[in-house]
C-alpha cells in the first residue's frame, strides 16, 4: 500500500510539474517582454495582460506600467485593466486621466468607461468641445495631438479600440473618416455622452448639431436621440434642413424617436413609448 500511495504521490507530481511549467515559462515571456527595452515591444506585452481578468500578478504588472517612461505603454497598460475589469484599478486609472499624451487620457477613459465610472465622460466632453467641464482648458499639446489625423489612426490601429462610430452613420458620412480623423474622434466622444446624465454634456450635445464636421453633427443627432429627452426635439427638428442628406435622415429619425417618448414626472427620467 504504502509503495501505491508513493506512486501515485509520484504521478501527481509529475502531473503538476506538467502544468506548471508551462506556466511558468509564460510568466517568464510575459515578464520578459514587460521588460524590453523596445517600447513597442513593452507595449505588445503590457496590452496582452488584459486577457487574464482576475489574476493578481497580471494586474500589478499592468498598474506598474502606467508610469512607463512611453505614452504607448502607459496606453496599453490603461488598455488592459480595462480588458481585465479591474475594478481595483479605478483609481490608477483615473489619475491616468491626467496624463500629458492625450492617447493615453483617452485609453484610460475607454477603460473607465468599460467598468461605468463616469469620471470617463469629462475626457469624452473635452475632446468634444475642447474643453473640460467646469472651463479648464486642455493642455495645448493634448489638443494638437487630437486634432493630428495620423497619432490617431495609429492609435486606432493599434489599440483596436471603437473610437470612431462607424454603426448607424451611413455610407457617405462614413467616406470621410479617413480624411478627417480627428472629426471622426470627436463624432465617437459625441456618442459616448449619450449616456451621461451632465447637463453639461447635454448641452455640448445640443451645440454639436451646429458642428462644421458632418460626422460630428451626425453622432450628435444619434446621442441625443439614445438619451430620449423629449425636451431636444426643437433642437433636432432644424437638422432636418441640412445641407448633407446623411445628417437629414438622422435628424428625421432622431425626430421621430423623440416624438415617440414619453418624460416621466418629477425624476426627469425618459422612456420609450410602448408600442400599442
Amino acid at each position: 500500500m504504502a509503495v501505491l500511495m508513493l506512486g501515485l504521490g509520484l504521478l501527481a507530481g509529475r502531473a503538476f510539474c506538467a502544468v506548471a511549467e508551462p506556466k511558468e515559462k509564460a510568466w517568464n515571456i510575459l515578464a520578459s517582454g514587460v521588460a524590453e527595452k523596445s517600447a513597442l515591444k513593452r507595449a505588445d506585452a503590457v496590452q496582452t495582460l488584459g486577457l487574464l481578468p482576475r489574476d493578481a500578478r497580471a494586474r500589478a504588472l499592468a498598474e506598474k506600467a502606467l508610469g512607463d517612461e512611453s505614452p504607448r505603454v502607459r496606453a496599453g497598460a490603461a488598455i488592459a485593466l480595462g480588458d481585465m475589469r479591474s475594478a481595483r484599478s479605478i483609481p490608477k486609472l483615473t489619475v491616468a486621466l491626467s496624463d500629458k499624451d492625450p492617447i493615453v487620457v483617452l485609453s484610460a477613459a475607454h477603460s473607465l468607461l468599460v467598468m461605468n465610472d463616469h469620471k470617463a465622460y469629462d475626457v469624452y466632453y473635452a475632446v468634444l468641445t475642447g474643453q473640460r467641464k467646469a472651463g479648464r482648458s486642455l493642455v495645448a499639446q493634448q489638443r494638437a495631438d487630437l486634432d493630428d489625423p495620423k497619432k490617431l489612426a495609429v492609435f486606432g490601429i493599434e489599440t483596436g479600440l471603437a473610437f470612431v462610430p462607424f454603426g448607424g452613420i451611413g455610407v457617405s458620412a462614413y467616406k470621410l473618416i479617413s480624411k478627417n480623423s480627428s472629426d471622426a474622434i470627436r463624432a465617437a466622444a459625441a456618442e459616448v455622452l449619450a449616456q451621461d446624465p451632465d447637463p453639461e454634456s447635454r448641452t455640448a450635445l445640443i451645440d454639436a448639431i451646429s458642428d462644421h464636421s458632418e460626422l460630428v453633427r451626425i453622432a450628435a443627432l444619434k446621442a441625443i436621440a439614445a438619451r430620449g429627452d423629449a425636451g431636444l426635439l426643437t433642437t433636432v427638428v432644424p437638422a432636418m434642413d441640412d445641407e448633407k442628406d446623411a445628417v437629414r435622415y438622422v435628424a428625421a429619425a432622431a425626430a421621430i424617436r423623440l416624438v415617440g417618448v414619453a418624460r416621466e414626472p418629477q425624476t426627469g427620467i425618459v422612456k420609450p413609448a410602448k408600442n400599442n
